[in-house]
């Protein structure tokens, strides 16, 4: 990729000590592997919004739907503050181009998803999301997000790298509009990796591009990035992955001796019963890839949708 990929991140996950109590929650995965692949775009919602470090701690309180942001101890309520922030964030962030978020778990502010919502009698209720991400999903439904917690799941983290890359790829395409030739060379290159999410986009986003000269530009790729988006929000499964190796190993039907079928037959079985990760299968199709020069399996992202150092297939 000719740019870097950008990536808005919640600051405290790169060390910067902008939480209330004046620290920070330094992820290192994030800041030292990840980041050797990306660009953070840093954001402090709390601090960017006029407060101080240190400061007095916050939490949602009232409507699940709508909560209040409010400090604990003085019940301050800076829910205007922070929304109308959030709303200029958002502007500028729309001219960033960055291929997703990652924001900080349970966070009045930041947290996506799961974050503690108080009655007015104090009691909570773990079903907020946080005003600043809040905001941020609803400007931007198609950008991948994921907290520093779920990142721990191996299979989410996998997801969402592979998201974000695809972002970016799919950034360059929707810059080139209105020339579909990208278009159509970005589908089939993502052919096997959208199959190994959900068949039934893969052929809709199929008979969109074969449409697209016949529709509006501007709403062919549109239509196009929400399909892509919710295509790959669908997790992989190794029914689905398994289906696609078989596919992949089509290509050889002549190259291959049958043993050599059969081996890969046998690793294949061995990864759909979780004997062995998808990395395995996957070299060595890329091996038999190289050693036959297969143009068209050459250029699936499937094969090699984030850089291999980042070592994501090797817990499927």
């Amino acid at each position: 990729m000719e740019k870097p990929l950008r990536l808005g991140i919640s600051s405290c996950l790169l060390g910067n000590n902008v939480r209330y109590d004046g620290g920070h929650k330094l992820d290192r995965f994030i800041r030292d592997t990840l980041g050797k692949y990306v660009e953070f775009v840093p954001v402090c919602p709390e601090v960017e919004c006029g407060l101080s470090v240190p400061r007095e701690a916050m939490r949602l309180v009232g409507d699940i739907e709508a909560p209040r942001l409010r400090t604990i101890r003085s019940g301050v309520d800076l829910t205007e503050q922070m929304q109308n922030w959030a709303a200029e964030k958002n502007a500028w962030l729309a001219e960033q181009n960055i291929c997703g978020f990652i924001f900080k778990s349970k966070s009045p502010s930041s947290g996506m998803q799961g974050v503690k919502v108080y009655s007015e009698k104090g009691m909570p209720q773990q079903k907020g999301v946080g005003i600043f991400a809040k905001a941020f999903m609803t400007r931007f439904p198609d950008i991948p997000v994921e907290d520093d917690g779920r990142l721990h799941d191996p299979g989410l983290r996998e997801n969402f790298i592979e998201r974000i890359f695809v972002m970016r790829r799919w950034q360059e395409v929707d810059a080139a509009k209105p020339a579909l030739a990208p278009l159509v060379a970005f589908h089939s290159q993502h052919k096997y990796l959208l199959l190994a999410h959900s068949t039934k986009h893969y052929q809709e986003m199929g008979r969109l591009v074969a449409h697209a000269a016949e529709m509006d530009r501007e709403q062919a790729f549109a239509k196009y990035a929400h399909l892509l988006a919710e295509a790959l929000q669908m997790r992989t499964t190794k029914a689905k992955l398994y289906n696609v190796l078989e596919k992949s190993m089509g290509h050889f039907k002549k190259e291959l001796s049958a043993w050599e079928k059969q081996e890969l037959l046998d690793v294949f079985r061995r990864f759909k019963e979780g004997q062995l990760p998808l990395i395995v299968p996957v070299i060595l199709l890329n091996h038999y890839i190289r050693k036959y020069d297969e143009p068209y399996l050459r250029e699936q992202y499937f094969f090699h949708p984030h850089p291999l150092e980042l070592k994501l297939r090797n817990y499927s």
